[in-house]
């Protein structure tokens, strides 16, 4: 007895949901004035080579007397966006040259000389990475594939995302292994030096004192 359509379809739902690699934050960011850094950031990790698509969703409107300006960097330091004075939904995309963690920054400016009290923001950040970043409609349309097929292939892409990931976690885990025994192996060997050398000092000194004390006739 086959499956229908709708169980199946219920099955991917609940695949989606266990391997689905994107989050949404909302929070509000409050405006500051003056020249100092008040960025706040969202930071994540990213493989080598997989797309990020970074949408946030600003409220407000432009002239309330507030300016957001959104800063996409990783940590190898390169910019993968920064746009300027954003109000209503934004869209920046990327493809990680590296295996890295990247940062999303918000920074909320006050402008103008509106008398604004607790002047914010809401914020909505949505980011995609990997096969969840990709177009799905576009593909489905120019692959011709069935909803099902389409959902199939993206459950497939997400899974060696996954897999993708726990093989660099596991290679990672092995290099702070193979460093963990390095260091381990070097402390013992200098615990056994130390050691020696105090043997070392400790029967010079018996016998320099013996000398010594012969050499005065007290022994």
């Amino acid at each position: 007895m086959g499956t229908s359509p709708i169980t199946l379809r219920a099955i991917l739902s609940f695949l989606f949901a266990f391997v689905q690699l994107t989050y949404a934050l909302k929070f509000d960011l409050v405006a500051t004035s003056g020249g100092g850094n008040n960025e706040r950031c969202i930071r994540n990790f990213v493989s080598k080579d997989q797309l990020v698509v970074v949408t946030a969703t600003v409220g407000g409107t432009k002239g309330d007397g507030q300016r957001v300006n959104i800063h996409i960097k990783d940590a190898m330091g390169n910019d993968h966006g920064r746009p300027k004075d954003v109000v209503g939904e934004t869209r920046q995309l990327f493809t990680s040259p590296a295996d890295t963690a990247f940062d999303v920054c918000f920074e909320n400016q006050l402008v103008g000389h509106n008398s604004i009290v607790n002047p914010s923001r809401s914020i909505e950040l949505d980011v995609d990475i990997g096969a969840d970043a990709r177009d799905w409609n576009s593909i489905q349309s120019q692959e011709k594939l069935k909803p099902v097929e389409t959902d199939l292939r993206r459950i497939e892409e997400m899974v060696a995302d996954i897999v993708t990931e726990m093989e660099y976690l596991r290679a990672r885990e092995q290099r702070l292994r193979d460093t963990n025994e390095s260091t381990n192996e070097r402390v013992k060997w200098f615990a056994f030096g130390t050691m020696g050398m105090l043997v070392g000092l400790g029967a010079w000194q018996v016998v320099y004192l013996r000398a010594y004390f012969r050499s005065k006739h007290l022994i």
